[in-house]
Formats: structure tokens, sequence, C-alpha cells
């Protein structure tokens, strides 16, 4: 441990919280935008929709059909849980609840690596530690930037939902924040226990995911949320709060108390470990052989992150696949809902059309992967682990090549086995199925080209990236479902894609998605090669 973390140690000793006041108002300026934009999408995306399902099922009867489908329709339980109610509220909780918590779960869990390991790997630590900063200070700054996120989000659904019942509306919004800070500690958990803010991620996300998939498993089992499954997820706590319907007040104290257990679990791990050092270090790997090149270096240092995107897109694939058979029979008469899938997935058939929409919907995740994946180059310059790389016979377009490389090239891999997923679950038509996943690719290609451009030309701004992304996934995403005008939906380059299968191939929109991406890219690489290094 370093000197300056040595004093720091030593000034903190006695108030271990000292200056957490100061580093919670640096940390809140520094997210000054992120956490905006953030909440106000995850709000949005919910105060929107008591109006759609209004404009897709307004009667009660249409509600009451629609709780009979979900309950015969293991696949729709699995997609986004079941509906306890046929109000608005309840239905509102049912079709946006799990993911406006898995929103809130990554802003948590990105705000509190951030201010926690990133500052540790920068070296920014060693300084701050240096002034008369408690031990836990930065630590506690970092959960208590969460809660201020998470706090704000649930004052806005509360508010905004509050006509559809103000219990109900207290209970989601509690939840969703609840859900959003048991994240957070556990972001907290592992930056404790990993040595680079990459992994602190990766870790987190890969909890979030299980949770996801274990939430999925339970609710396709059983009708009312009791599965073990589903009660060994936190996004199912979620569910069985039972917002708008009949609220379990008891849930709320279980979400509370697993967080309030992982933060005190943070806590005395941050109190066991030096400065910068961590309880699983990475495993030393050879220095010769098969990282003698810097793709190799690349795929050495992504090739996790390219499996775990893999799985989940392989899952999900055969999840939407497996409920293509019954996409008819949700649907039945309702006309809103069939008008939605189209604006998705084209004018063709109702089935063509909704794996248009299905996949279309992993393409637009797959961006979320190749931003992730082109802003590691960022992670390297910025940690300081590019210098003694291009210290050697490395030049610069060769180093970024090979990041690029598993970035576009991972891409390509995730879509291909989505589409084989979805070819297994649905057991036809994979041929199709495959050209429809493959087509989103020069969409994709242009967030990543953007996210290239950025940290070339602006690498300040390098994570605006994900701020292009999910304005690209939020008019993909809501931007139907609010009949949101065609002008705008066409700022997204997914728009201009092919509405594959089903649809007319058409190769001019491809062949330019994919010129503006290498334009892109070459731009970057361009302002890279001139720029400064970190």
């Amino acid at each position: 441990m370093s000197a300056a973390a040595s004093l720091g140690v030593r000034t903190g000793g006695a108030r271990p919280l000292a200056g957490t006041g100061t580093l919670l108002r640096f940390a809140l300026r520094r997210d000054r935008v992120l956490i905006p934009v953030w909440t106000a999408v995850n709000a949005l995306m919910v105060l929107s929709m008591p109006g759609t399902i209004e404009g897709l099922y307004g009667t009660a009867a249409e509600r009451a059909d629609l709780m009979r489908q979900t309950e015969t329709n293991s696949s729709l339980r699995a997609m986004v849980g079941p509906v306890f109610d046929d109000s608005l509220g309840a239905l509102t909780a049912w079709r946006v609840g799990v993911y406006a918590a898995a929103l809130a779960a990554v802003t948590s869990l990105l705000i509190v690596v951030r201010h926690t390991r990133d500052e540790e790997e920068s070296g920014r630590q060693d300084m701050v530690a240096s002034g008369m900063v408690g031990r836990r200070a930065p630590l506690t700054a970092a959960l208590l930037t969460a809660a201020v996120a998470n706090g704000v989000l649930a004052l806005l659904v509360i508010a905004g939902l509050a006509g559809q019942g103000a219990a109900g509306a207290v209970a989601l919004g509690l939840g969703i924040a609840g859900v959003g800070m048991l994240f957070a500690t556990m972001a907290a958990i592992a930056a404790q226990l990993t040595e680079s803010a990459r992994q602190a991620r990766g870790l987190t996300a890969a909890v979030l995911g299980g949770a996801f998939v274990l939430r999925a498993a339970g609710d396709s089992a059983r009708v009312d949320g009791s599965s073990v499954l589903t009660w060994l997820s936190p996004l199912g706590w979620l569910e069985n709060l039972r917002a708008f319907a009949a609220e379990r007040w008891w849930v709320l104290p279980l979400i509370a108390g697993a967080a309030v257990v992982q933060a005190a679990v943070a806590y005395e791990l941050a109190g066991r470990r030096d400065l910068g050092m961590s309880f699983l270090p990475a495993r030393p790997g050879p220095a010769a052989g098969r990282l003698r090149t810097a793709g190799a270096l690349a795929w050495r240092l992504q090739r996790g992150s390219v499996l775990g995107w893999s799985v989940g897109f392989l899952v999900a694939g055969a999840v939407y696949g497996s409920m293509t058979e019954g996409v008819a029979d949700l649907v039945g008469d309702n006309e809103q809902a069939r008008d939605i899938i189209e604006r998705m997935g084209g004018q063709a058939g109702l089935t063509d059309s909704f794996v248009s929409a299905m996949v279309g919907m992993l393409g637009l995740i797959a961006a979320l992967y190749v931003v992730a994946s082109v802003l590691r180059l960022h992670g390297e310059e910025t940690s300081g682990r590019a210098e003694p790389v291009l210290a050697g016979a490395v030049g610069r377009l060769r180093w970024a090549a090979g990041h690029l490389a598993v970035a576009f090239g991972g891409a390509a891999l995730v879509m291909l086995l989505a589409g084989a997923g979805f070819a297994l679950g649905y057991g036809r038509d994979a041929g199709a199925i495959l050209g429809a996943c493959l087509v989103q690719l020069p969409a994709v290609w242009v967030i990543g080209g953007a996210a290239v451009l950025l940290h070339g030309v602006l690498p300040r701004g390098a994570v605006a990236a994900w701020g292009v992304a999910g304005a690209v996934l939020l008019l993909g995403w809501v931007g139907p479902a609010l009949d949101v005008p065609r002008r705008v939906l066409e700022v997204s380059p997914y728009a201009h894609l092919p509405k594959l299968p089903g649809g007319e191939m058409n190769w001019a929109p491809v062949l330019v998605l994919t010129s503006i991406a290498v334009v892109l890219v070459g731009v970057g690489l361009a302002g890279l090669r001139r720029r400064d290094v970190a």
C-alpha cells in the first residue's frame, strides 16, 4: 500500500466517515448527467404505461381476458411475470415493474462501481485518501449517491401513478428503488472482492442476469409467483410485493433487510483490505505464447464478457422462439396490440411480424454489448494499462484494432447465437430467422462506430456512447407502443432496416448503414492516432 494510502488510513482511522459529505457532493456533481438521464428514462417508461395499456385493453372484459391468457401462457409469464389484478395500475406493474427494477439495478451498480473501484483503479482514490478522509467515506458516498438516484426515481413513480391508487404507487415506487439499492450494495461487495472495475461490474451484472433467469423460470412454472425459484430472485420479490393488488407490505422489509446485510458485508470487507487491493486477485497469465499480439491480448481481456453475452442471447432467443406459436392466441382480436407488433416488426403475417419485432429487440440489446466492448479501449487507456502496451512495438491502430475486432465480431457472434436459439425454440424457419438476426448488424455497428468516434475524438465524452445506445433502445422499445411519429423513430438506425422475416429484403439501407459505421470507426481511429493518450 502506498504512503499516501497509509496516511489516509491513519488520519481517517478515528473518524471512518470523515469527508463523506464532500465526497457525496463531488459524486453528485460528476453524475449530474448520468443520474437525471437514466432516472428520467426509467420513470418515463413506467409512467407512460397506464395510457398505453388503456389504449390496448380499454375495457374490463379485455383486461380480464388478458389475465386468463397470462395464466395459460407460461412463455408470456416467463417474459413479464404473472398478473395479479386487471386494474391499470396492476397491469402497469406487471408490464414494466421487472424491467424498471432491472434498469434501476444497472444504474445503481454503475454508480457504486464508478465511485469505488473505478477511483481506486485510476489512482484518484490514493490521492483522496492522503487527505483527511475516512476509510469508509468513499464507499458511504457511493451508496448515498445511489440512494439519491433511487429515491428520486421512487418519488417520480409514486407521484406519477398516484392516480391509479396511492398505496399501489407507493409499493411499486419503493419496490423498484429497493431493488436498485439491493444491487447497489451487491456492487459494493463486488468492488471489494475484485481488483478491477470491469470485473466488479461484470460480476454484479451476472448476478442480475441470474436473477432474471430465476424469476423467468419460476414464473413459467407457477401462475401466482409462488415458485421457490421466483423467491430466490430479488426481481421475484418485487413481483410478490403485488403493487395495486392487495399489497404485501412485508416484502419491503425483506428487500431493505437484504440491502442492509449486504451493505454491512461491504463495510466489513472494506475495513479488512488495503487500498487498491482485492480479495480475489486476477490470475496471472503468460507473457508470451497466446498473448504475443494485441488482438490476442484483447481477446484474453474480453473473452469472459463475450461468453456471458453469447449465453444470454442464446437463452433469450430460445425463450422468444418458444413464445412464437402462441402469439396469435395472445393477441387475439385486439387490433391495438396487433398494430404495435406490426409497427415493430412490419406488415407481414402476425407470426412473422412478432419474430421480426423480437429479433429487433435483441438487436437493440446487442448495441449495449458493442458499446461496452468498444469502451474497453477507454478503460484500458484511462487506467494506464494501455501505456505499457503502446510503449513496445505496438502501434495505436494495431492496439485498437484488437479490441474493435472483439467488439464488432462479438456482436455478429451474439446475434448469430440469438438466431440459433430463436430457431431452436420456434422449431422452424431457421434460415429466415438467422438472416433476420444478421441483418440487425449494420445498425449495431453504427452504434459501435459512434462509441469509437467519441473515444477517439472526444475521450472525455466517451461515456456518452451509453446515452446514444440508451436513446436508441428507448425509441425501439417504447416508441411503437406510444405511437411516436415516424420521423422521430427514424433517428434510430434500426428504423431503416428491412423487416425480416416476411418483409422484402432491401440491400440499400444495409449497405448505407455499414458505410456509416465504417466512416465513424475511421474518423475515431484517426482521432485516436493524433491525440495524446490518456
